[in-house]
């Protein structure tokens, strides 16, 4: 099957795998809702809901997510953890006022000592919204 130009989540397309207890690992990216989808798979719906700015950062932004194995890897963007009110997720700056929030997508969330979420054992991942300043 072609690789369409216009997508710009593409699964598979450029993970970094690597093996762990001898199964292969890559990070998993799922979303809240159809219409967040629809927005991150379609250059058009993200151009011109975001433009044109923020629709090539979102594109990297995802692409670094299928890149990294773990979300500690994540760099670009500025990861960082939300208000307190949403202390379990996290928060990747895009362009212009706009940030990518995700949250761990495990069935149990990996948690460090002090109940923080290990984000370095975090391989699957929700993306939850994208929020905007100017909104």
């Amino acid at each position: 099957m072609p690789v369409r130009a216009s997508r710009l989540f593409q699964p598979g397309i450029g993970s970094k795998r690597f093996m762990c207890f001898g199964l292969v690992v890559a990070l998993e990216i799922a979303f809240a809702e159809k219409k967040l989808r629809r927005l991150c798979e379609t250059e058009e719906a993200a151009r011109r809901t975001f433009g044109v700015e923020v629709a090539e950062k979102l594109k990297a932004r995802l692409a670094d997510l299928r890149a990294a194995s773990c979300v500690k890897e994540l760099v670009a963007g500025r990861p960082h953890r939300g208000s307190s009110n949403r202390r379990s997720h996290l928060t990747v700056d895009l362009s212009r006022g706009c940030r990518l929030v995700i949250c761990a997508n495990h069935r149990i969330v990996p948690k460090m000592d002090n109940g923080t979420v290990d984000w370095s054992r975090v391989n699957r991942v929700k993306v939850l919204d994208i929020e905007s300043d100017h909104a």
